[in-house]
């Protein structure tokens, strides 16, 4: 099990994050024991480019993937005062990920609560 840094969410320099990228990018390729990337996505925002980017450059790239859809139990506050509903999240984007892929790579759902 490995965690690659800089994906998303990363308080870092831009030189840095780019370095990241590529190393995860020639590590991804490369790596001829990798079974299969768990690719996690925060279903409590909206689909994130860099998370559709990432899963599109996998399968171009035959890489098995699971998608693990996090704290599919937690409502956000939006900004107008609204919660953001994780459901609705996970349904965009499988909608969006449908346009570029056959068949849906599996999905895992968690819980922000009890995992």
């Amino acid at each position: 099990l490995v965690d690659l840094p800089g994906y998303g969410f990363a308080n870092a320099p831009e030189k840095a994050r780019k370095m990241w990228a590529l190393f995860t990018r020639e590590y991804l390729l490369e790596r001829e024991n990798l079974l299969s990337v768990m690719l996690l996505i925060d279903s409590t925002i909206p689909p994130q480019k860099l998370d559709l980017e990432c899963l599109d450059f996998l399968g171009e790239n035959d890489i098995p993937v699971t998608i693990v859809f996090t704290k599919v139990d937690k409502r956000r506050k939006a900004k107008a005062g609204k919660r953001a509903k994780p459901e609705e999240n996970v349904e965009n984007f499988c909608r969006e990920v449908s346009e570029f892929w056959e068949e849906m790579p599996p999905m895992i759902f968690t819980s922000a609560k009890t995992g």
